[in-house]
């Protein structure tokens, strides 16, 4: 593949970043655990790496619910709640642990499990966390293109035999870099504020 913007354009389209698991597509209905499996297949299936790569599995769900990062099923159902907790464990662990996911949840799932109104609104945290994330799919375009123009200029000296690996291998590397600052500032902010926050 040569690294143009052309290409660059195809391969981000066909990440489906603007894809996801809305509010309306979930049922009001509480579902049970093969129900929620089906439903995570159906609708988060382009987030799958490899076809035989899983979303969601029983396995998963009752590992959370034992780490304590997901609030047990009422009467073996699984409430708008639950699958939106789900949801965002998918997201949280393709980079934290589950020990930071454990830390970042603690309140959410002390809040969600007491008999009193809860003072979270998940629903609201949840659409907020699309609508964010949907604006910045845009910025992420912009980034990874302005990249691409750092790097075509960084390399413009090189020999043109190995030039397209070369700038292939930099795009790579400089991916990767944000995405490990990124995991950085979000573990300082776990261990600075939510990890201090359990001990008050």
């Amino acid at each position: 593949m040569n690294l143009n913007t052309e290409n660059f354009n195809f391969l981000i389209k066909e990440l489906h970043l603007d894809e996801d698991l809305k509010l309306s597509d979930i049922p009001d209905l509480d579902l049970y655990m093969d129900q929620v499996i089906t439903l995570f297949d159906d609708k988060l299936k382009h987030l799958k790496r490899n076809e035989d790569d899983k979303i969601l599995t029983k396995t998963m769900i009752n590992n959370y619910t034992k780490a304590k990062i997901l609030i047990p099923p009422n009467k073996k159902k699984y409430s708008k709640n639950h699958i939106i907790l789900l949801i965002l464990i998918y997201y949280l662990k393709q980079t934290l642990s589950i020990n930071d996911i454990s830390l970042l949840f603690n309140n959410i799932i002390k809040d969600l499990s007491s008999n009193e109104t809860s003072n979270l609104d998940l629903k609201k945290i949840y659409k907020s966390f699309l609508n964010i994330k949907k604006s910045e799919s845009i910025i992420i375009n912009e980034n990874l293109q302005n990249k691409l123009k750092l790097i075509k200029n960084e390399t413009k000296d090189f020999s043109n035999n190995n030039i397209e690996i070369s700038q292939m291998l930099l795009q790579v590397l400089c991916v990767i870099n944000e995405a490990n600052t990124y995991k950085r500032v979000a573990e300082k902010m776990i261990d600075e504020f939510f990890a201090n926050y359990l001990d008050k």
